[in-house]
């Protein structure tokens, strides 16, 4: 039975500790490095390719990014790419679309019920026993294409987070990352039922997501000075509720950032 060479690129360490403890059980699979800094992944691979890499597209905790490493990894030219599995809490379809044109063969959002370190390691297994080729095609994209795609997304994500810094939306709020993710959903296409979408992403109710986006929304219209949400916020309000509704902010911020990157 052939060893499939796994490379794991994981910022947190209690998940890369479960890989450790887990593979040992997987006489199929060999765990041949594991790090949080892309730059040293791409070393990894030059002194010896995988055949699979498991990508935590946003390595807080490490340095890089999963976007960037996986244009480096194009620009090594192997003989034959590694198969690559996108693991992320992001659930953007501009995101997970860019890392699919960057070559990687495969997205799972770690949000999902069903999701753990046993099913994706049961994942790569079930892939290899189906025949299913572990090899990854070229992207076929040239390298300014893919920088043009990076640096798309990063602009719009980092636009989002000044946005809600600056009308005084903690990260601390739990509405704060639902308002993040819906504003960035609506970038890229108007969606009509962004609860239930995002709801389902963190396996949460329609309407605790919409509750907590309102809490987030009314706090920063408690807290923050007039001025300051009048300098950023410059859309109509009913004078009535005193507060920009969710669908009225999500859809005010998704049109702000586009104009502006």
């Amino acid at each position: 039975m052939t060893k499939i060479d796994l490379i794991l690129i994981e910022d947190d360490i209690k998940t890369c500790n479960e890989y450790k403890k887990l593979i040992p059980y997987y006489g199929q699979l060999n765990l041949t490095g594991i790090t949080s800094d892309a730059d040293e992944a791409i070393q990894m691979i030059k002194k010896q390719p995988p055949n699979a890499i498991v990508l935590d597209l946003e390595l807080h905790k490490g340095k890089g990014n999963g976007l960037s490493f996986l244009m480096e990894l194009n620009k090594l030219n192997l003989p034959k790419n590694p198969f690559v599995l996108v693991v992320t809490n992001n659930i953007s379809e501009v995101t997970h679309s860019a890392a699919r044109n960057l070559g990687a063969d495969f997205v799972i959002t770690k949000n999902q019920n069903d999701y753990s370190v046993e099913m994706i390691l049961n994942f790569l297994l079930t892939l290899e026993g189906t025949g299913v080729t572990l090899d990854s095609p070229k992207t076929g994209k040239s390298v300014s294409e893919l920088k043009c795609g990076i640096s798309y997304i990063e602009k719009m994500q980092d636009q989002i987070n000044k946005e809600l810094d600056s009308i005084g939306i903690s990260p601390k709020l739990k509405g704060r990352q639902y308002l993040r993710d819906a504003i960035e959903l609506t970038c890229n296409k108007k969606r009509s039922n962004l609860c239930a979408e995002i709801a389902k992403t963190y396996s949460k109710t329609d309407a605790s997501v919409e509750r907590a986006m309102q809490t987030a929304i009314n706090h920063a219209w408690h807290n923050t000075d007039i001025e300051t949400l009048e300098k950023n916020y410059t859309a109509y309000i009913n004078p009535r509720k005193g507060v920009p509704t969710v669908t009225e902010f999500i859809y005010y911020y998704a049109d702000k950032v586009k104009r502006i990157i």
